[in-house]
């Protein structure tokens, strides 16, 4: 008796058209997974806006409470659970450096700030990403009499 010997496996062609399919759906599926770092990054951003917005709020709520005033006061710091905070005098925003806004922020993680300068601070993601920031500006300029405008917090979103 002759029996006949059974191969088992795939052909060349199916596994072929396989690679094929795998080839094109890992080319629909990459530019979709750079485009949602690209999100996740923008998203970071606006996260921290609302932060530093939440931080502003909190910061000039807390200058009123302490009895300053919004046109004659020159205080220049508040306390914000028991750490001294650098304000703008007479608004009570966080003033544009470490001691001011990244001090009210508390927790900035995953942002580096820069260098202020003339009223205004940048922060950085921390994965080297110079064009995706956000810049804060508290509208004070440094000078010694009390501020009008409003703080801003820019999200930069063009090279995330």
């Amino acid at each position: 008796m002759k029996t006949k010997n059974l191969a088992a496996g795939f052909t060349l062609v199916e596994l072929i058209v396989v690679i094929v399919l795998i080839g094109i759906l890992a080319a629909v599926a990459i530019p979709r997974f750079i485009n949602q770092t690209s999100n996740a990054r923008k998203a970071s951003l606006n996260g921290l806006a609302g932060a530093v917005n939440s931080a502003v709020i909190l910061s000039e709520a807390e200058y009123r409470a302490e009895g300053n005033s919004a046109t004659t006061s020159l205080v220049r710091t508040i306390t914000m659970d028991n750490v001294t905070v650098s304000v703008v005098p007479g608004s009570g925003a966080p003033s544009a450096s470490v001691a001011g806004i990244g001090t009210a922020l508390n927790n900035y993680t995953g942002f580096v700030i820069g260098t202020p300068t003339a009223g205004v601070i940048p922060f950085t993601l921390t994965t080297n990403q110079p064009t995706c920031s956000l810049t804060y500006a508290d509208n004070n300029l440094g000078t010694a009499t009390p501020a009008t405008a409003q703080p801003i917090a820019t999200p930069i979103v063009t090279g995330c």
